[in-house]
């Protein structure tokens, strides 16, 4: 088992280095606990610096891996973790799209950081991640629209281990205080809705190690 949902908060991943930040998410850590749905607080390489235990029970059944963990890099997670389709929904089109429109845009405006250019060799390495990147993406935001990339307000699909929740939906909330700003964070909540896409007793589904199915290229 990935995470543990009981137990002791456990305390700020290394960020933003000052005392006062330090601080600062620490009682941070607090409100978001007192949250009953999934949040995290996370930096513009969609590292983690908090969770939730809403979040950690969400994942609990995530196998471990030595890059791609939720509670670690959040991106890394949702593109390249063999078991993220047993966790989020619609993955594809719900998850891994909307997340490599953003890495792209992140990536022009922050091309130096060092590991968002080790995230782009992930990508370039994997040919079918690569294929939706370069020619799959485009295409898929010229049919949808720009905003189907937006987190905030999107309602995409679940899949809890929790039976009470079972398949169902949740609407992504983005929130952003002044202090997490200047620390270049973020807050995501996932609002679980009630369970109403299937029944929970149908068996979860199981990534393939190659999990991006081929997405077509543009016309």
């Amino acid at each position: 088992m990935g995470f543990q949902a009981e137990g002791q908060r456990p305390a700020p991943r290394p960020g933003p280095g000052t005392p006062e930040a330090q601080a600062y998410l620490r009682d941070y850590a607090a409100l978001l606990e007192a949250s009953p749905f999934p949040s995290l607080v996370l930096d513009h390489r969609w590292d983690v610096l908090l969770t939730n235990t809403a979040f950690r029970t969400l994942f609990q059944d995530v196998e471990p891996h030595p890059t791609a963990l939720p509670a670690d890099n959040f991106l890394r997670f949702v593109l390249f973790h063999p078991d993220a389709a047993t966790v989020l929904g619609d993955h594809e089109s719900s998850w891994c799209l909307p997340m490599l429109a953003h890495f792209a845009d992140t990536v022009e405006r922050h091309g130096h950081d060092r590991e968002l250019q080790a995230i782009r060799r992930d990508i370039a390495q994997d040919p079918i991640m690569e294929a939706a990147y370069r020619h799959g993406l485009p295409h898929w935001l010229r049919t949808v629209g720009a905003r189907a990339a937006e987190h905030d307000g999107a309602v995409r699909p679940l899949l809890h281990p929790d039976p009470r929740w079972g398949a169902t939906d949740c609407r992504i909330v983005v929130e952003t205080t002044g202090t997490l700003q200047d620390m270049g964070c973020t807050r995501l909540t996932l609002v679980l809705r009630e369970s109403r896409r299937r029944p929970a007793r149908h068996p979860r589904p199981h990534r393939a190690a190659s999990h991006l199915r081929v997405v077509h290229a543009a016309d």
